[in-house]
């Protein structure tokens, strides 16, 4: 079973934890931000095309015509 512990120091341990995290440079964020957007790009237009392509082989096999 788990000790409780005192809110303050938990809050001062929190707070000792936090310290020790190196948090990304403004740049850093920048850059990463860009890449996730080029990848949302890249992902949608694929999915695009593989739809229109899906679409497109699926009405050839029905002879649907739209």
């Amino acid at each position: 079973m788990a000790s409780k512990t005192n809110p303050a120091t938990f809050l001062r341990q929190v707070r000792s934890e936090t310290t020790k995290i190196h948090w990304p440079s403004r740049r850093e964020t920048m850059i990463s931000t860009a890449m996730v957007l080029v990848m949302v790009v890249f992902a949608a237009l694929f999915f695009f095309a593989a739809d229109q392509l899906m679409g497109w082989l699926l009405r050839l096999v029905l002879n649907v015509s739209v």
